[in-house]
């Protein structure tokens, strides 16, 4: 078995650090047309309708590193008509997949709440998917503050 050297390891672990501070490469966050490509890989290429959807996002986040987001689907969540799926997407994130929520008749309510992280200002959007294979989206625009202090 090699050995390897002292020097050649702190090489190799300097050069992974370095790796993974520029992100092998790629953009330091997505853009509309990787957004796009995330709603059209949930949807399978159909079309959403606006509507039926509620976000409650702030207007403007003055620390995006905890944005309160809640989404509400007007849905009868009845076993042959509920919403299944719900997937939101930032389009100015590193990733823009931000959460997928799961529902089932049995939920009672398409509502679910919780805390995202937003890297800029961006839109946010929304897609639901239900049972009878509708779709229907909504976006919302969250300006990212910077220390409160506006960008």
């Amino acid at each position: 078995m090699q050995q390897i050297s002292r020097r050649a390891a702190l090489a190799l672990g300097a050069a992974g650090a370095t790796l993974s501070v520029i992100g092998w490469g790629r953009d330091a966050s997505a853009t509309p047309e990787a957004a796009k490509a995330d709603i059209a890989k949930f949807t399978g290429g159909k079309a959403a309708t606006d509507g039926k959807i509620s976000i409650e996002l702030p207007e403007i986040a003055e620390n995006g590193n905890t944005v309160p987001l809640s989404i509400s689907v007007d849905s009868p969540m009845t076993a042959d008509d509920h919403v299944t799926d719900v997937l939101v997407v930032a389009e100015g994130n590193p990733n823009p997949g931000v959460a997928t929520f799961h529902f089932t008749p049995l939920s009672g309510k398409a509502d679910a709440s919780t805390r995202i992280r937003l890297a800029t200002t961006q839109n946010i959007v929304v897609t639901a998917k239900t049972s009878k294979g509708a779709f229907y989206t909504a976006s919302k625009l969250v300006k990212v503050t910077i220390g409160g202090c506006g960008g």
